[in-house]
C-alpha cells in the first residue's frame, strides 16, 4: 500500500505580546514560529532571521517559557515529539506564521476556541434588533424563506412567545448594551442589520427620556458596529420625520423637516446620522420612510396611524369601534406585505441603481371615515363613534397627507400590491375566519 503523507496541520502559538522581543522582517511576532506537518521543507519566504523555538538561545527559551499558557507548554511538548520521531518518515518543515496575542480584556477566561466553516452560500448573516414590534416577526419569516431559517436572527429584550421562540434563532439583545450587541455582530458573522428598535409617536411623547434614550444613543451604537464591521445597516424612518411646515399633499423625499415629537426628531436625527456614515465611512446605509403599516400579526402598539389597525379588531369583537381621530385626517398607509417587500428589494438594490440614501414609499393615503365605509361592507352593523385625542390629533396634523414615492419607484422598482379594497378583505381573511364575523357571515 502506497505512503500517505499525514494532511498539514496548524498549531497556533498564543503568547503574550512583549516589546522586547525581537521581530523577524517577515512580520513574525514575537518570535516562534507555527510548525506544519506536510510534505516538503520550506523556507522563510524572505530568508528572514525568524527561528522555530528549539532554535532559540537557551535564555530565550527560558524567558518566554515563563511566559507560556499550559495548554501552549503541552503543545510544545507535542511539537517536539514530532520533530523527533516523525512515525511516517515524512519531511518536516517549519515555517514562519503570526502567532495569535492574547490578553484578559481580548478573550474570556471562559472562551471555547474552535475552527469555523464557511458555507460557499453567498446568503446575508441577517439581526433583527428590536424583533417583537409590529414588523420584525413578520420580516424574519420573509427573509428565512429567502436566506434560509439559520441566517435570521431574531432579538430583543422581551420574552417572545412559543410559536416565534421555536421558529427560528431568537437571542436577547439590548441595543443599549454596546459590549453585548457588538458580541451579538462578531460571534453570529452578521452581514446585514435592520434596525427596528424604537419607542413610537404616542408612546415616546409619554417618555421622552426613554425615547430619546432608545432612539437615539441605542441608533449611535448600531451606527459604530456596523461601520467597524462593514455591515449593510436597514433603519426604517416614517411620515413622523415631517413636521407642520413641511409640505403635506404631497411630501416629496427631500424638503423642509422639523418634526413636533421625540420620535420624529430622533428619525430626521438617524436618516441624517446615517448618510453621514455613508460619506464619512462607507457604510451601506439604507433607510425607507414608512407610511402606516397595517398588519394583521399584531397588536397596536401605541402608534398615531393605529386606528387603522383597531378597528378591524373591534370590529371582529364587538361590532363597536371608537375613534381618536377626525373623521376627515387623511393620512399615508400601508398594508405590511407591501412594506417587507419594500424593505427587502431596497436592501437587494444595487447600490449603484440608489440616488439617495432615504426614500419615501406609499401605497395608498385614507381618512377614518373612508376606512369606516370600506370596513361597513364586511361589517354592515359596525357602530361607530368619535373621541379626539388632541395629543394624537395634533401628531397627525403635522404629518403628511400623501407620499410622493417617485424616486423609489425609479430607482429599485417599488410597486404595490395593495389598495384600500384589498386591504380591508386581507385583514378580515386573516382576522375573521374564526370569530363574530364568520358567525355574522
Amino acid at each position: 500500500m502506497d505512503h500517505v503523507p499525514p494532511m498539514l496541520a496548524v498549531l497556533e502559538v498564543p503568547v503574550v505580546k512583549n516589546q522586547q522581543d525581537p521581530v523577524p522582517r517577515c512580520g513574525t511576532t514575537p518570535t516562534f514560529c507555527l510548525v506544519l506537518i506536510g510534505f516538503q521543507k520550506r523556507r522563510c519566504p524572505i530568508n528572514c532571521s525568524c527561528q522555530p523555538a528549539s532554535a532559540l538561545s537557551p535564555a530565550d527559551r527560558q524567558r518566554i517559557g515563563r511566559r507560556k499558557m499550559p495548554i501552549v507548554r503541552n503543545m510544545s511538548r507535542a511539537v517536539r515529539q514530532l520533530l523527533q520521531n516523525p512515525g511516517c518518515g515524512c519531511a518536516i518543515p517549519v515555517i514562519p506564521a503570526r502567532c495569535i496575542g492574547i490578553s484578559p480584556r481580548q478573550v474570556a477566561s471562559d472562551a471555547s476556541f474552535h475552527s469555523v466553516s464557511f458555507s460557499n452560500s453567498d446568503h446575508p448573516r441577517v439581526l433583527i434588533t428590536g424583533g417583537l414590534g409590529q414588523l420584525g416577526v413578520g420580516l424574519a419569516k420573509l427573509l428565512r424563506k429567502r436566506f434560509g431559517k439559520n441566517n435570521v436572527i431574531l432579538s430583543d429584550i422581551r420574552k417572545p412567545a412559543d410559536n416565534v421562540f421555536y421558529s427560528g434563532p431568537f437571542i436577547y439583545a439590548d441595543i443599549l448594551d454596546y459590549k453585548n450587541l457588538r458580541e451579538i455582530v462578531v460571534n453570529n458573522r452578521i452581514t446585514w442589520l435592520f434596525h427596528y428598535s424604537a419607542l413610537l409617536s404616542a408612546v415616546g411623547e409619554a417618555n421622552v427620556p426613554l425615547a430619546r434614550a432608545v432612539n437615539i444613543t441605542g441608533l449611535h451604537n448600531v451606527l459604530d458596529i456596523a461601520a467597524e464591521h462593514n455591515l449593510r445597516l436597514f433603519v426604517p424612518s416614517t411620515i413622523g420625520a415631517f413636521g407642520p411646515t413641511s409640505p403635506r399633499n404631497p411630501t416629496p423625499d427631500l424638503c423642509i423637516q422639523r418634526p413636533r415629537t421625540i420620535y420624529g426628531v430622533s428619525k430626521v436625527h438617524a436618516e441624517l446620522m446615517g448618510e453621514y456614515y455613508h460619506y464619512r465611512y462607507g457604510l451601506d446605509f439604507r433607510c425607507l420612510r414608512y407610511p402606516g403599516i397595517i398588519s394583521a400579526d399584531s397588536q397596536p402598539g401605541g402608534g398615531t396611524t393605529d386606528y387603522a389597525v383597531q378597528i378591524f379588531h373591534d370590529a371582529i369583537k364587538t361590532g363597536k369601534f371608537q375613534c381618536y381621530l377626525k373623521p376627515d385626517t387623511r393620512l399615508p398607509m400601508m398594508y405590511i406585505d407591501d412594506c417587507l417587500k419594500a424593505t427587502l428589494e431596497v436592501m437587494e438594490a444595487p447600490a449603484e441603481a440608489l440616488s439617495m440614501r432615504t426614500y419615501n414609499i406609499s401605497a395608498m393615503s385614507f381618512t377614518p371615515e373612508e376606512l369606516v365605509q370600506e370596513v361597513q361592507k364586511h361589517v354592515p352593523e359596525l357602530q361607530l363613534t368619535y373621541k379626539v385625542d388632541e395629543t394624537r390629533q395634533a401628531i397627525a396634523d403635522s404629518w403628511p397627507m400623501n407620499f410622493d414615492d417617485r424616486n423609489a419607484r425609479r430607482d429599485w422598482g417599488w410597486k404595490h400590491d395593495y389598495d384600500l379594497p384589498e386591504l380591508v378583505t386581507t385583514m378580515f381573511s386573516f382576522l375573521g375566519s374564526d370569530s363574530r364575523i364568520a358567525r355574522v357571515n
